[in-house]
Order: C-alpha cells, then structure tokens, then sequence
C-alpha cells in the first residue's frame, strides 16, 4: 500500500466515538491454549477480575506515600533511612576530607562517587530507583544514565538457604513435597528478589521468584522519606520544581508496589500471552503461571528457553534474523498496545530472549503498561502524527494522553520542540538522512526537555512507552544496525491498517 492509498483509506473512516478495546474476559474464553490447561483458565478469570481493583488500590497508595508529611510515622522513616545512609557513606567522606587537606579540592566525580555509595547504601529501594534512571537512555540527561549503569547488575544474592525457607513458610509443605529437583545455586539475583531454576514431579521445568523478606516495609520507608525530600528540593530549587521530583516519587511509587506484588506479574503474563494469541503472534515465547504456586511473594511459572537478544547473533548465528526480528518487535509491542491495551513496560535485553528458533521468549512481567481507549486513541495519534512528520499532531496526540494540559499554546510548544531538533540535527526533521538509533533517541529526548521546561509531566503509561521505543532502537543497532528507522515506518502503518481499518479510521478520522 502506498502512502497517498494509507491516506486515502484513513480518510474514508467516519466521525464516530472512539472504539472500544477488547474485554480480555472475552479473549479469554475464546483462547485456545488457555482451553487445554483449565486450571489456568479458572485463575486467569480470578485474576483478571481482581486486577483492576489492585491497580486502584496501589495507585491510592503509591499517591499517599509519594505526599510529603511531617507526621511520626513518615520522621520515623527519614531517621532511619538517614542512618542507613550515613552508614554506608560516611567511611567515603571522611577519606575525602583527609584528601583535602592533603591535595587541595577533588576532582568532579567525586560528587557523583558519593551518590553511589549512597544508593547502595539504600538498600533495594534505591538500586531500584538507580535502574530505572539507567534504563532511561533518552528520557534522562545521559550522564545520569551513565552514571547509574552500574545499578542493573547489583544485587546481592539471598543468604544460602533463604529462598528455600520463604517458600516453605509461604505454602507451608517441604520444599520436595513440589520439586522433583531445586537448584539451589540462583539464576539470578535483583533488587526485588532472585530465581532459581527447579523441576515440578510431572517433569515441568520451572521458574521459583523469591521476594527479598522486609521488602515492602522497606520500600514503603524509603519512600516515604523520598516524597519529603523532594518536596523539600522543590521548594529550594527551581530546577526541581521543573523537573517535577513529587511527581516522579509518586511515579516511581506506583510502578514499585506494583512489581514488588507478584500477582500483578502472574496477570501480566496472561494478558500477554492472550493478546499475542488473539493477534496471531506465533513469533513469541511466554511463561505461564502455576496458579496454586502464585503469591504476593512466591511466583512459580514456567520456564522458558533463549538468551538475551544482545548475545544471540553469536549464540545462534544461523537461526537469527535481524532484520525479520526488528519488525515483528516492531509490529508486535505496538500491537499489544494499540489492539489491546497492554503491553511489557520493560523491554531491556535481559528480558527480550532470542531462542534457538530465532523468535522470541519473553520473561519478567513485573512492569506492564496499560491504556484505555482513549488513551490508545492518544498513542495511535501521536504515532500518526511522527509518521506525517507532524510536530502538531504529535503534541496533540501528547495532549490527548494526559502529557500536556488543555490550553496550552500547541504551536509555540512544537516551536521550541523544531529549534531543538534542528539544533541536534536538521535532517531529523526534513528526513533527508537515515533515522539513526541516536537520532530518535534525541529526537524523544527533545520532547521530554520541552514538555520538562514548560512544567508538564508524562504519565506512567508513557513513560512507559516512550522508553520501549528506546529499547527498539538498541535492539535495532544491535541485531539490524544498517536499517534506517524511516523505512519502517510506512510497512508498519500498512499492517495496521490492513488488519483493524475499522477501528484506526475511527481514530484517525479527525486529523485527516
């Protein structure tokens, strides 16, 4: 399909209120994997109906913890978490004020030396908070992001014997009672908790996460004493009012208390795995759940095979595909999004599997996005909107979402939005270079600062979603660094158009 016939089809759709997505209670019962495995089913259904009650009642939470307060219990939690941290910094300080004396001032990174030892000092909470700024490749000013890389790969295993013990106390029966075989050494060890590969007496081969103990009184502490120091900076600092901190704590509050309760992760991973069903998707590989072996800190699934996408060229040099890969991650992350309303908010190569096949297996379903029909309306607009290269609808598409108030000056907005494009590279916006993976990293980096300098504030779900477009672009320099991003975008468009026309005229009827 040609561009001016993409055009023409949108523009034949009619006027009409946006469509509704799909009951996933529906897609359920029409699942045909789900059908073979009923017990599945039946707590799928459970779950499902209890997600949105959860998802209120944390967002309820996550907004009170993120409020500043003066009250016992919140100068409780800072004078603890103050004695952690002084703890775990004081030894550095003390050292560098015996340089001082002896050499005269420090060198620059020293600052930045003592904010990690204070985040490792802080425990789970704060190496937390330190891989999420190092997975904002473009959402943050890059010498945070590089500052904090350090925190994807720290975390301290579990004592020996621990894990063992929390799932013995959890579902009360000795650990052989369920496992023909447990391995005792971890796969893997984070700031939530950590995994060990084991084997159920029919001969499924599984996956046991194990929470940290104290994790949620921990987090609940910290941040706590994060809301009142943000509010404090706020109120000392400009800059910080304008980074809006508050609302990142109550961000970063949110996604937390959602990752930490492993229920959230079990019905994440069903709404997945249905939505690729129900697309067709034969391309990826998902764990399921073992629902009598669910809990709020206990998480039994299924395991899956692969590697991490940034190793598979030399783990399976025949079966891997670059450029077939790129678009169907392409294709398949928009897809759960604009077809379904859900998608994998932590696309990071540790969690995107490359199997001996060459497709997919996806793990750790810990963050997911989710939007409603609006706000998928929003995307698809801001979407439209790039592909045009329309700066206006895409701040349109922004304002839809939430990102940007109503009455606010769109046109002088995309002003300063087109100065600081053209000032990175001016053939961003003429398109007359490749889309480079750098390019749309600053290109969405430009957005944030914009909306950042005008005090507008993204939610969640975008946050979400603009930082798995910044995971495509490392997956596309890394298994098809020659393509150039433009040349997706029309193929990409085609396929949605082709299979929901309905639904997408409707969406983009009244921008045509």
């Amino acid at each position: 399909m040609t561009r001016s016939a993409l055009v023409s089809t949108l523009r034949n759709g009619r006027a009409v209120p946006v469509p509704p997505l799909p009951d996933m209670l529906e897609v359920l019962e029409r699942s045909e994997s789900f059908a073979t495995n009923p017990g599945l089913r039946d707590h799928a259904r459970l779950w499902l109906a209890w997600g949105p009650y959860a998802r209120a009642r944390a967002a309820e939470e996550a907004a009170e913890l993120a409020r500043p307060s003066l009250r016992p219990q919140t100068l409780r939690a800072v004078g603890r978490t103050g004695v952690d941290l002084a703890k775990g910094v004081a030894p550095g300080l003390r050292e560098d004020a015996k340089r001082r004396v002896k050499e005269g001032p420090l060198e620059a990174g020293t600052a930045m030396k003592h904010v990690q030892e204070l985040v490792k000092a802080g425990g789970s909470t704060y190496i937390k908070l330190g891989q999420f700024v190092a997975t904002a490749q473009g959402l943050l000013p890059d010498e945070w992001v590089d500052a904090f890389g350090w925190c994807r790969d720290t975390a301290t295993p579990l004592a020996p014997g621990l894990a063992e013990q929390r799932f013995e106390e959890r579902f009360e029966v000795p650990l052989e009672a369920v496992f023909a075989e447990f391995d005792t050494e971890p796969l893997g060890a984070a700031s939530i908790g950590q995994v060990h590969a084991a084997t159920l007496h029919d001969g499924t081969e599984v996956v046991v996460k194990i929470r940290r103990p104290g994790l949620r009184e921990q987090f609940e502490r910290d941040l706590r004493s994060m809301a009142l120091a943000a509010a404090a900076a706020e109120k000392a600092s400009k800059s910080a009012r304008v980074a809006n901190l508050s609302g990142f704590v109550e961000l970063f509050a949110e996604m937390v208390l959602e990752e930490i309760d492993f229920r959230f992760e079990a019905l994440n991973q069903v709404e997945l795995a249905l939505a690729s069903e129900a697309a067709g998707h034969d391309f990826t590989i998902f764990p399921r759940p073992i629902p009598h072996l669910t809990a709020e800190d206990v998480f039994v699934m299924t395991r899956v095979t692969g590697v991490p996408y940034n190793v598979a060229l030399e783990a399976y040099p025949d079966a891997v595909d670059g450029e077939r890969l790129l678009n169907l991650a392409i294709t398949g992350t928009l897809e759960h999004m604009i077809a379904y309303g859900i998608f994998h908010g932590d696309l990071h190569a540790g969690n995107v599997l490359i199997n001996e096949r060459g497709d997919f297996s996806l793990i750790d379903f810990g963050i997911a996005g989710r939007i409603d029909a609006e706000q998928r309306a929003a995307t698809v607009k801001f979407l439209f909107g790039f592909g045009r290269n329309d700066t206006i609808l895409q701040l349109q598409g922004l304002q839809a979402f939430g990102a940007i108030p109503d009455g606010a000056d769109l046109q002088a907005l995309a002003t300063q939005l087109e100065a600081q494009l053209n000032a990175i590279d001016p053939t961003i916006l003429s398109r007359e270079g490749d889309m480079t993976v750098d390019k749309l990293g600053q290109a969405l980096g430009s957005i944030i600062r914009v909306l950042a300098t005008n005090g507008f504030s993204l939610p969640k779900e975008l946050v979400l979603f603009f930082k798995n477009l910044l995971y495509l672009n490392g997956f596309a320099a890394t298994l098809a660094p020659d393509t150039n991003l433009f040349t997706q975008i029309e193929p990409t468009f085609t396929y949605f158009v082709g299979k929901y026309p309905v639904e997408l005229s409707q969406i983009i009827a009244d921008v045509m």
